[in-house]
């Protein structure tokens, strides 16, 4: 799969030269990459990384719409398209595969729609002004799929930590929302450095509203990866 690791490369312009073509709708079916959670945040059965397929040999799987929540105040359109967002920040090593599908298409894959994501440091401190850490945007290949590599977010703010994302599959429409981590793996990860040098809560999920609102639907299924982790995600958009 194509990454998109140039800064030079416009979102803009990839969306409008989709939109001057039709995007195309590719792809057979909603399930996700194995290892993942599905549009409806539950675990998928396998862990093959081949592009989705159906499920119990259905030809229109059942799917639904991912829940929405905002952006919060430290999104910036930085139009950064690359896969890699880390900028030599510290932390565990977390791969993100995101899979976009369109719900009123029978969840077939979405292609060349821009994923922005953004998120907080091991600190849970977020870039500002003119610094762009943890922050990118690829563009979903013909599986309707894209990579980030980052890291596992820090907490803050009595806040569940979480990845933000923003789906934009035209110039016109987007779908925004984030991801949560298990409370368990969260625990393990902030015993480990740089995370260490403050003291995590005792439950960093559970001082959420959102957390205990759409926590269900949105907390990945991370699997060891090397010295990280890796979890998957089907983002099903209307």
């Amino acid at each position: 799969m194509p990454e998109y690791d140039t800064s030079r490369t416009s979102r803009r312009a990839v969306l409008l030269a989709a939109g001057s073509a039709g995007a195309a709708l590719l792809g057979a079916a909603c399930a996700g990459p194995g290892g993942t959670r599905g549009a409806a945040g539950q675990p998928s059965a396998s862990a093959s990384a081949s592009a989705p397929r159906p499920t119990g040999g259905a030809s229109s799987p059942s799917c639904v719409l991912t829940t929405e929540a905002g952006a919060g105040p430290y999104y910036l359109d930085l139009d950064r398209v690359r896969s890699d967002i880390t900028e030599g920040r510290d932390g565990v090593p977390f791969r993100l595969d995101l899979t976009v599908v369109r719900v009123s298409a029978g969840c077939r894959p979405l292609r060349a729609a821009a994923v922005d994501v953004w998120q907080a440091d091991a600190s849970g401190t977020y870039s500002t002004g003119g610094a762009a850490f943890l922050r990118g945007t690829q563009v979903t290949d013909d599986a309707g799929r894209c990579v980030f590599r980052t890291i596992v977010p820090g907490w803050y703010a009595g806040l569940a930590p979480h990845i933000h994302f923003k789906v934009r599959p035209d110039t016109r429409t987007e779908t925004t929302s984030q991801l949560f981590f298990p409370e368990d793996l969260l625990l393990e990860v902030y015993a480990r450095r740089p995370y260490d040098r403050r003291a995590a809560p005792r439950h960093p999920n559970g001082r959420d509203s959102r957390y205990n609102a759409s926590g269900a639907a949105m907390t990945l299924a991370p699997a060891p990866d090397g010295n990280g982790y890796r979890a998957a995600y089907t983002v099903g958009i209307a």
